[in-house]
């Protein structure tokens, strides 16, 4: 997601929108011999490119590109680039620093442009932000920041496209977060991660069309335990009363219903009253004679006198 989202091609006021997020985020100032030093880091390849170029394209002032190799975990490779010359300059164009003072607010000259808006929340998704597979539980994109001041930006600026954002404080500093697939879709629209979109909502269709084959299958099944039972109740009702008194002595209208159950146990009380020689009943029919039988045989049971009238 994040490889595509770095070869979108933007205007000179959008790269400057998409590089202030992304020193923001994962840059660190620095003042030596009397000069600022830019040291934006990342373990993307990808977005250490992005960085490179947009500098380099909307500054033209020399970089250094450095590679390290982490020591801890999974030894990634941590890519900086490294700005020491004019690097006063891009921070005061980009109002990062103001009277040598870190600004952690989003500039308001940002928010006057959507195409502004869109770039630096692509930037501070590349700087900082992730999304779970769609392939589990629930659906959730996030967006790490180091301080509230910013993570509030963030979320203010997010709903303002009716994303509802919402942030949360964490041991490493805040994040900023969307819940719900449709939420997220919009959001990768928004910053322009239009292939990433389309995979995130294959994903999702596949995922909910199987939730829904499962919840069917299980509604199904359980209503086939159900129908099971129940016949199984009714045959041993049956068997009972033909033991103790005999299917002839019943009613008519209970004998024949009697039989068919016995002879057809997996069939449904719809099914029932379709086979009735007298002529087909109804669902609620069949039913209303299977509780009689269900009666009688209660009657057995506690000893209690039977009267068919």
């Amino acid at each position: 997601m994040k490889n595509e989202l770095t070869r979108v091609d933007v205007d000179t006021c959008c790269k400057k929108s998409e590089l202030s997020a992304l020193i923001k985020m994962n840059g660190a100032l620095s003042f030596f011999d009397g000069d600022w030093i830019i040291n934006v880091q990342t373990e993307n390849a990808a977005i250490a490119r992005r960085i490179f170029s947009l500098i380099k394209k909307v500054y033209g002032v020399d970089i250094e590109l450095l590679v390290r190799k982490k020591m801890k975990l999974k030894k990634n490779n941590v890519y900086i680039s490294r700005v020491k010359k004019d690097a006063h300059k891009v921070l005061k164009d980009l109002n990062i620093i103001e009277n040598g003072m870190i600004i952690h607010t989003i500039d308001e000259d940002i928010k006057k442009k959507e195409c502004c808006i869109r770039s630096y929340l692509r930037g501070a998704f590349l700087a900082g932000g992730s999304v779970n597979n769609p392939e589990t539980s629930a659906y959730h994109l996030e967006i790490a920041s180091l301080y509230e001041d910013h993570a509030i930006a963030l979320t203010e600026l997010m709903n303002g496209y009716d994303l509802n954002a919402k942030y949360i404080e964490r041991k490493r500093g805040y994040i900023t977060y969307l819940k719900g697939a449709e939420k997220i879709a919009e959001f990768l629209s928004l910053i322009g991660g239009y292939q990433a979109l389309l995979k995130f909502e294959d994903v999702r269709i596949v995922r909910d069309m199987r939730n829904s084959v499962n919840r069917l299958v299980n509604c199904e099944t359980a209503n086939l335990n159900k129908t099971i039972s129940a016949a199984m109740r009714q045959v041993e009702n049956i068997q009972l009363i033909d033991e103790e008194i005999g299917i002839d002595e019943l009613p008519e209208r209970l004998q024949e219903i009697a039989r068919l159950r016995v002879e057809h146990q997996d069939v449904s009380l719809k099914e029932l009253g379709e086979m009735m020689s007298s002529g087909a009943i109804s669902k609620s029919g069949v039913n209303h004679r299977l509780r009689k039988l269900d009666n009688i045989a209660e009657k057995i049971r506690s000893g209690e006198t039977i009267d068919f009238k």
